[in-house]
């Protein structure tokens, strides 16, 4: 049976050629245990599974201007109304389309495929059965136009294939995109306001890569236009002549705090709250622990109680063979080291940790991953921002910073955590991995690195485009499976559970998050106020006196959490349905917490009356109506 790809702007959808009833499905239609993972195994791999669609992001939004290609406008169908499976990612549609020229391939010619080929190939639905399918007789016209569509995809293929650049992998095809869709939205969504324009520059100045491809002739124009202007000089380092700069800035002598204990605290730490910590600890496991009520019992050491729960229920520290003093000397000095900002603070980590221990503990990720890889992720999580001032780095890249010389503009504050913090294990009272060898030590250095480096929010479209191109390349191939069987796949699916948990405000209870909010907004105000007084431009919503709460958490929403999540819930289908639920919730709050401007009230008032006129036309014309029936 011959398969169709249909091309409807930004989305592929799966359908049977000639049989309406055949739909692309990973699952092929067939009831298969939910996880499908080998317990025994932590390589095994993912099953990616297809479900009824929710509110999508706008990664699915149907737009002309949007189309991957000139001809894909035309690659509609009628077929598009029924049950679908949507691909979006430039890579995973073009392995869609050459199974369908293969497919079609086969019809035309009724060549029957060996036992290898079906093996490398597989089928749309997953089922690489040895039983050759049933020759297909086609009528001329069937024939004809067969033969045009295979060449239509072909030729959209090489379309794509052509704009590929050597030195950029398939992942790059999809944040391409995804970055052209999220500018135009942004640009009809800054063009309704002038709130709406400040929120769009907070989004692409926060969570896009500054990095651009810079064109010689450009560089030489605006050399010419800018060649009489006198440069601004940088402002002046604080610190001294000839200082050399490898010493790292923020960390504060050690302190063994275990010597102070008699008997080690039951939960890591001191306090006359210690039944109702425990009884709050006890939900650790649970998605929206209240992490605020758990700093205020804990003497305001959150991390180092939740981190040291967390550590003892997986049997850490017996895999690891961590001394508990350790562990507590480690995530006290740790959490020493984070400052009294209002938003990147201790608590932030605890919440990050925690989150991530739940999301470890989605039964679709249950035996996936090794012990050291989830020593290593906890731990990232502990310390992703360690020493955080509560300033953007941009703020640092654009004040001349040391921070920002030192580590040459790039993840200037991810670079500067990870270096605190592998500097606190030096101390043999901190280095909780004392008892790793080499080759365990070099793994884990490297995996919190690349998962601390990927908690930068200008890398958040690369780790979305990434994950959903890997997600629907599982789909199309047919095996509805992520193997996770390389390094380079499984530290992809850790960085991007860190940046899920890093952006998972928007998904706990209402009442949580808007504490959250209320923190992050009054740390970004406090950063206006130091470029107020600096005389630098005041970065986009850190304006105390313009910025719009509510509007900007519902783009915030709509344009970054919400294509992540939704992408994080396609590979873990359905644990994170809950988790959607709740976001979408948050955000219809945020949404009605908007408030109206005078303008667009008087404007809904004029549309309202409208409406009503309407109505009150119809009302008037409908008794008549009645009596021509009662007529009739």
């Amino acid at each position: 049976m011959p398969y169709k790809v249909i091309h409807v702007k930004n989305k592929v959808i799966f359908a049977g050629g000639f049989d309406k009833s055949q739909i692309f499905d990973v699952d092929d239609g067939s009831p298969q245990p939910r996880n499908l993972l080998d317990a025994a195994s932590p390589s095994a791999g993912l099953l990616v599974q297809s479900f009824p669609q929710r509110r999508e992001s706008f990664l699915y939004r149907s737009d002309h201007d949007m189309d991957a290609s000139p001809k894909s406008a035309s690659r509609h169908s009628s077929q598009g109304s029924e049950t679908e499976e949507l691909i979006v990612t430039p890579f995973a549609q073009i392995l869609a389309s050459l199974k369908i020229v293969r497919n079609n391939y086969i019809s035309l010619t009724n060549v029957c495929p060996t036992n290898k080929q079906k093996k490398t190939c597989g089928s749309p639905g997953g089922n690489n059965s040895s039983t050759p399918p049933p020759k297909t007789v086609l009528t001329e016209d069937e024939q004809e136009r067969l033969a045009e569509e295979t060449l239509d995809e072909l030729d959209w293929c090489l379309e794509q294939l052509e704009t590929i650049q050597a030195h950029r992998s398939v992942g790059d095809m999809a944040f391409s995109k995804f970055k052209k869709m999220l500018n135009k939205e942004l640009s009809h969504f800054s063009s309704e306001s002038k709130s709406g324009s400040q929120i769009s520059d907070y989004i692409c100045s926060t969570f896009l890569d500054k990095k651009q491809e810079f064109d010689l002739d450009t560089l030489k124009e605006e050399d010419e236009e800018t060649e009489d202007v006198p440069v601004a000089p940088l402002p002046k380092s604080k610190g001294r002549a000839g200082q050399a700069m490898s010493r790292i800035s923020g960390i504060k002598k050690t302190v063994c705090h275990s010597n102070s204990f008699s008997v080690l605290p039951k939960y890591g730490i001191e306090t006359p709250r210690e039944e109702e910590l425990g009884s709050l600890l006890e939900e650790v496991d649970k998605w929206g622990v209240d992490i605020f009520r758990i700093s205020e019992c804990s003497n305001s050491h959150p991390l180092t109680a939740v981190a040291y729960k967390i550590f003892r229920d997986r049997d850490l520290c017996k895999t690891f063979k961590i001394p508990s003093k350790t562990l507590i000397n480690f995530l006290l000095n740790l959490e020493d080291h984070y400052l009294n900002v209002p938003y990147h603070n201790s608590s932030h980590a605890a919440d990050v940790t925690q989150s991530v221990h739940v999301l470890l503990m989605m039964p679709a990720l249950e035996s996936v991953f090794t012990d050291l890889e989830v020593l290593s992720i906890l731990f990232s999580a502990a310390i992703h921002d360690v020493d955080h001032p509560g300033v953007t780095n941009q703020y640092l890249i654009n004040s001349s910073s040391e921070l920002a010389l030192m580590y040459n503009d790039e993840s200037v504050l991810e670079n500067h955590s990870l270096a605190v913090a592998f500097k606190l294990l030096q101390d043999e009272n901190c280095n909780i991995f004392a008892n790793l060898n080499k080759k365990q030590l070099l793994s884990l250095r490297k995996m919190a690195i690349d998962m601390v480096l990927a908690t930068d929010m200008s890398k958040h479209m690369n780790l979305l485009a990434d994950l959903k191109t890997m997600v629907e390349t599982k789909k199309v191939a047919g095996s509805g499976m992520v193997l996770l069987d390389n390094y380079t796949e499984r530290i992809q699916v850790l960085q991007n559970m860190v940046h899920c948990a890093d952006l998972s405000n928007p998904t706990k209870p209402l009442n949580i998050y808007k504490q959250w909010v209320d923190l992050i907004m009054e740390e970004f105000f406090q950063q206006g106020d130091k470029e107020r007084s600096q005389g630098m431009d005041i970065s986009p919503m850190c304006d105390r006196h313009t910025a719009t709460i509510e509007k900007s958490q519902v783009g915030f929403i709509d344009y970054i959490v919400h294509p992540l999540w939704e992408t994080w819930g396609d590979l873990v289908h359905p644990d994170a349905q809950d988790i959607l639920d709740t976001l979408e919730e948050n955000r219809d709050w945020y949404q009605n917490m908007i408030p109206i401007s005078p303008s667009s009230s008087r404007q809904n008032v004029s549309e309202d009356s409208g409406k009503e006129a309407i109505k009150f036309q119809v009302t008037l014309e409908e008794p008549e109506g009645e009596e021509e029936e009662e007529m009739l």
